[in-house]
């Protein structure tokens, strides 16, 4: 119990320390930051960095050779000087240029494919082609498909599942376009 109620006062010594440091010199702070920043938001992050830094290093404090707030505006630019050198340090981020177009995929390979399916289309019976046209590239439902064809569901569901077998036995020997 003694461990934890010196936790509790070492906190609450802490968030005094904190709260005292920037009711003295958080005006001062945000006023420095935002000039070296230019941003309000950014100097606020600052500000609050620097804290940290002070809680993290509270003997830097009591036994600094300047004042504290010497000692706070000094640590405030070396944060604002450290994220400008980050911020350098990566590569600039490049904006599309309006105008340009991204580079499209060459459409022979397309061409290709949609020679083979007619290929392999004509390969089957003319049931079968006409059944797989409905459902596939017409993208009809197996009852529209059934009322253009004028043949019942039962029928389309048949014949696009052996079209579909004959044309998997077709291709099962020979390596899909694009991928050889």
């Amino acid at each position: 119990m003694a461990l934890w109620g010196s936790r509790r006062r070492r906190e609450a010594e802490d968030e005094a320390l904190i709260r005292s440091l920037y009711n003295e010199h958080g005006r001062a702070l945000i006023a420095y930051a935002t000039r070296l920043t230019g941003d309000r938001a950014a100097a606020e992050d600052v500000v609050q960095e620097t804290l940290i830094r002070a809680w993290r290093h509270p003997d830097a404090l009591v036994n600094s050779k300047g004042s504290v707030r010497g000692w706070l505006l000094t640590v405030a630019r070396n944060i604002v000087i450290d994220r400008v050198r980050a911020l350098q340090a990566r590569p600039a981020e490049v904006a599309p240029v309006a105008g340009t177009e991204p580079a499209q995929d060459d459409h022979a390979s397309s061409v290709v494919d949609s020679m083979v399916v007619m290929e392999a289309l004509d390969s089957l019976s003319a049931d079968h082609r006409a059944v797989l046209i409905e459902v596939y590239f017409r993208r009809r439902s197996v009852t529209e498909a059934a009322e253009t064809l004028g043949i019942p569901p039962g029928t389309v569901k048949s014949r696009s599942h052996h079209a579909l077998q004959a044309l998997r036995r077709r291709f099962g020997s020979r390596t899909p376009p694009g991928k050889g």
